[in-house]
């Protein structure tokens, strides 16, 4: 049996605006990964609503709302999407050289950096009151607790490389970023939702020249054409396989 029917088609897609509310996320010098995200986020998904009509774009928030990580993925999950991406900035502290982008999958960390950026990107739940309760007991700071992923075989993650692979692609063969690669760890918003998801760190906000772009009208609109380019070439991909 193949692994998608002839006629499977992608034909809804969340748009996940990393942070939001209370939660800025990463913090730069003039600007917030809340905001950043947001634009990019929003950008994405007016690029597909234009031009790849047979798409149905969903939102898990389209203005400056906190959205737990649990709910993200159960906004997916409950309109049964074919694909997530989730758009976030990026940070290394007490470091301001490093630069570029890193399109993240559910998986194990193979090193301590990845385990730091899935640390850093998870400690969102613990602004939930009732965080022990709603997600089992998982503490993002403790790194027994990513044992759990590696209990878990995801059906998803060759469809999610995929996707990843093509953004990173286009971010540097295109867009001429600095590409950081496809990488893997225990992303709790990942780990939640039922279908291919991917994570997007559009660059570093410690880095001020990046901040600055990041920041910038032409280097968020640059960002969004190369994750909607690479949303449309695995669209025709999944669609052509037999």
């Amino acid at each position: 049996m193949p692994l998608f029917r002839k006629d499977f088609k992608i034909g809804k897609v969340v748009i996940d605006a990393g942070h939001g509310g209370h939660d800025p996320g990463t913090v730069g010098v003039k600007y917030k990964e809340k905001d950043i995200a947001l634009n990019i986020a929003l950008l994405v998904g007016g690029y597909i609503e234009e031009y790849v009509k047979d798409v149905s774009v969903i939102y898990t928030r389209k203005d400056d709302t906190y959205i737990p990580l649990d709910k993200r993925a159960e906004i997916a999950n409950k309109n049964k999407a074919d694909l997530f991406i989730s758009v976030h900035v990026n940070a290394m502290p007490n470091n301001n050289t490093t630069y570029g982008t890193e399109t993240w999958v559910m998986g194990l960390h193979k090193s301590e950096s990845n385990l730091e950026v899935a640390k850093r990107e998870n400690s969102v739940i613990l602004l939930d009151e009732d965080h022990a309760e709603r997600y089992e007991g998982f503490d993002p700071n403790s790194p027994e607790s990513y044992i759990l992923f590696s209990l878990t075989q995801d059906a998803y993650q060759q469809s999610s490389l995929k996707m990843a692979g093509k953004v990173e692609n286009q971010f540097k063969a295109r867009v001429g970023r600095n590409s950081r690669g496809v990488k893997q760890a225990g992303f709790v918003v990942l780990y939640k939702t039922a279908m291919p998801s991917v994570l997007v760190e559009t660059g570093f906000i410690t880095n001020r020249a990046e901040e600055e772009y990041l920041g910038s009208d032409k280097g968020q609109e640059l960002i969004a054409s190369g994750i909607y380019r690479a949303f449309k070439e695995y669209k025709f991909e999944v669609e052509s396989i037999n």
